[in-house]
């Protein structure tokens, strides 16, 4: 950041008094620039024993498999976001159950929340390729492109789901009941 956006004075970089990390200041103004982390919200849409799955149509990662998720909008709360994702990256509709994993990654200043979903229509649901996406299919565990996988957020939450998944059959539970599946929260530091 050069200039306020407020007055339109140039800025510096420093720590306010009062404050314990450096930020984008305006003498001018007076104005204090906070920078804060962003919020991606998505969901883990689940038919059956298969998850949905997204190739990236954008960058990053361009080619890349994922789970419908992107940046959460102003005016709208996680969950209102993870629908959003799904409906413009799978053309999908889910009923979200709770969430599922928090990633927090704070080198790219950004926290992953990812929802359990269940597709709309389990018998057949209905899902095709949002404008970001090149494809979209159902995938089974032993299926699934693991070493294609956009992100390591994604990767993490799949494990976690197919993890918690067997851990549900051995304990003869069922499966498909997603409020069985505890939440999962982890810091990843570097890719």
């Amino acid at each position: 950041m050069n200039f306020c956006s407020h007055c339109g004075a140039p800025v510096r970089f420093a720590i306010p008094s009062d404050d314990d990390r450096p930020r984008y200041l305006c003498d001018n103004c007076g104005t204090i620039h906070y920078q804060n982390p962003r919020i991606v919200a998505g969901s883990l849409p689940i038919s059956g024993d298969q998850v949905l799955l997204c190739r990236r149509a954008i960058a990053p990662r361009h080619g890349y498999w994922t789970l419908p998720a992107g940046f959460m909008e102003n005016g709208e709360t996680t969950p209102e976001a993870a629908i959003r994702e799904t409906r413009e990256e799978a053309c999908a509709e889910v009923e979200l159950a709770g969430l599922y994993t928090m990633v927090d990654l704070p080198h790219i200043n950004q926290v992953y929340m990812i929802y359990l979903a269940q597709l709309c229509n389990n018998q057949a649901p209905a899902f095709s390729a949002g404008p970001e996406s090149l494809e979209v299919r159902l995938f089974r565990e032993e299926d699934i492109p693991w070493s294609e996988l956009a992100f390591s957020t994604i990767t993490k939450t799949l494990e976690c789901y197919f993890r918690d998944r067997a851990r549900l059959e051995r304990e003869a539970l069922d499966v498909q009941t997603l409020a069985l599946y505890p939440l999962h929260a982890d810091v990843i530091r570097r890719w």
